[in-house]
């Protein structure tokens, strides 16, 4: 009792509600996997891993105030604070020495990543204008899918007024499918809204 009383005090967790996708995932979307593919275990039924954003900032340590908008953005995108990605090596032509801060990224995993996944299902790929569908070929192979994002005020988190410069950012979803086909069908009945062709 004593620790919630802490935790309301100093207000430092907050617990997210149940995903609505990982009940549905439970009632509708893995037995439908079960039954279509023939899995024996329910363990080979693919399921979401994780979710990586990554966002570059691309000028390095000359603009230190670019970096912490973008550090600001993607925290109040993914509700989780993002670590600063650096050069692993240095390329004269790009002006990026080794060690440079060049971006950020985040790993969902568990609720967050469920949480994050239906944000972007339902509400942030409908307010791209001129959507019209997901490209089917972006999967990498192993059951994963990654889609560019070209700016970062399509989520509903980011305020106009504070909001200085355009930034894209790549999300890469990663499941634990075992081939393109499962996770494309996968990905579908989780209400991802990829095209046919």
């Amino acid at each position: 009792m004593a620790k919630k009383d802490k935790d309301q005090n100093e207000g430092a967790v907050t617990t997210l509600p149940k995903p609505r996708l990982r009940e549905k995932y439970a009632k509708e979307v893995a037995p439908k996997l079960k039954e279509q593919f023939g899995y024996k275990s329910v363990m080979q039924i693919p399921k979401l891993d994780k979710i990586v954003i990554n966002m570059g900032t691309g000028t390095g340590d000359k603009d230190p105030k670019h970096l912490e908008n973008s550090l600001r953005d993607m925290t109040l995108i993914a509700g989780q604070k993002p670590v600063v990605t650096t050069a692993k090596k240095a390329i004269s032509n790009f002006k990026l020495r080794e060690g440079m801060k060049v971006g950020c990224k985040v790993t969902l995993r568990g609720d967050r990543a469920y949480h994050f996944f239906d944000k972007l299902a339902t509400v942030v790929l409908p307010r791209i204008r001129d959507f019209q569908g997901l490209s089917p070929k972006s999967f990498d192979g192993r059951g994963n899918y990654a889609l560019g994002l070209k700016e970062q005020l399509v989520f509903p988190e980011i305020p106009y007024d504070t909001f200085d410069r355009i930034r894209g950012m790549d999300v890469v979803i990663c499941t634990t499918a075992k081939n393109d086909e499962e996770a494309r069908v996968f990905l579908k009945a989780m209400g991802l809204p990829l095209r046919e062709k």
